[in-house]
C-alpha cells in the first residue's frame, strides 16, 4: 500500500496563493489516477480534483478556475496549484489513489497538509 505525505499547506490571505505537494516516499504512483481531497470540520471529506494516468484532469465545481492539479513523473509527485483562496477553501488537504478512494480504504489516507485562509 502506497502512504503519501502532503506538504506545502499553510496560512494565506484571500486573494493568495498556495502550491500542495504530494509524495509517496519510496514507491512510485505514477500509473495511477490520483486526487486531492479535502474535509474542513464537521464535513465529509470532498473531492477537489483529480488526474489520470494519461493527465485528463477532472475538477470540483467549486474550484474550477482557480485550482490546478498536475504531475511531475521524473519526480513522481502530484501537485495542487491553489490561487484566489478565499476563507471557504480551509481545510485538511489530502492526496490519494482514486482506485483507495473507490474502496473505501480509510487505512490508505495520509496526515494531510492544512491550509488556512484568513486576513
Amino acid at each position: 500500500q502506497v502512504q503519501f505525505v502532503e506538504s506545502g499547506g499553510g496560512l494565506v490571505q484571500p486573494g493568495g496563493s498556495l502550491r500542495l505537494s504530494c509524495a509517496a516516499p519510496g514507491s512510485r504512483f505514477n500509473t495511477y489516477a490520483m486526487g486531492w481531497f479535502r474535509q474542513s470540520p464537521g464535513k465529509a471529506r470532498e473531492m477537489v480534483a483529480t488526474i489520470g494516468a494519461l493527465g485528463r484532469t477532472n475538477y470540483a465545481d467549486f474550484v474550477k478556475g482557480r485550482f490546478t492539479i498536475s504531475r511531475d513523473i521524473a519526480k513522481n509527485t502530484v501537485y495542487l496549484q491553489m490561487n484566489n483562496l478565499s476563507p471557504e477553501d480551509a481545510a485538511v488537504y489530502y492526496c490519494n489513489t482514486i482506485a483507495a478512494v473507490q474502496k473505501n480504504d480509510d487505512t490508505s489516507w495520509g496526515q494531510g497538509t492544512q491550509v488556512t485562509v484568513s486576513s
